[in-house]
């Protein structure tokens, strides 16, 4: 069994992309806009102005793959509430490395809001938990 993460970024998506790729070196595996996709959407469900918006994309952050779209975007024509943010859980990236853990928290942070400062604790020589600008919680650290 494979447990991937999916997130969805309310027209944002574009642009988390390339946030990622500065702040983690993300690499684009593929992006699909809704004006691509092969089977056209059914009317009305796409807002007009939509059709660059993300319909799928995926990228890798070092061996893990992360898949993103503009989800709500089309939510409310398809009945539901466009989404609002992210709750209830953080991606936790392992590093090996003070300096580097140093330079990632700091480029999350950008935009964002630490909710603990890197340190120590006792489990690791150097934790700390951030929410980047999108409302991403991470969790970033250093394995002993």
């Amino acid at each position: 069994m494979l447990v991937q993460a999916y997130l969805s970024f309310n027209g944002r998506c574009e642009e988390a992309i390339e946030f990622y790729t500065q702040a983690l070196g993300a690499k684009l595996d593929m992006l699909l806009r809704f004006k691509d996709s092969p089977e056209p959407m059914p009317p009305g469900m796409l807002p007009p102005g939509s059709d660059d918006k993300v319909m799928h994309a995926s990228f890798h952050v070092g061996e893990t793959m992360i898949m993103v779209d503009d989800g709500g975007v089309c939510a409310e024509a398809c009945g539901g509430q466009p989404h609002t943010g992210f709750h209830g859980f953080s991606l936790s990236i392992a590093l090996s490395d003070e300096a580097e853990a140093a330079t990632r928290f700091a480029a999350l942070s950008e935009g964002g809001q630490v909710r603990m400062p890197l340190g120590k604790t006792f489990w690791s020589p150097c934790f700390g938990m951030v929410v980047d600008r999108f409302g991403v919680a991470w969790m970033i650290n250093v394995m002993p």
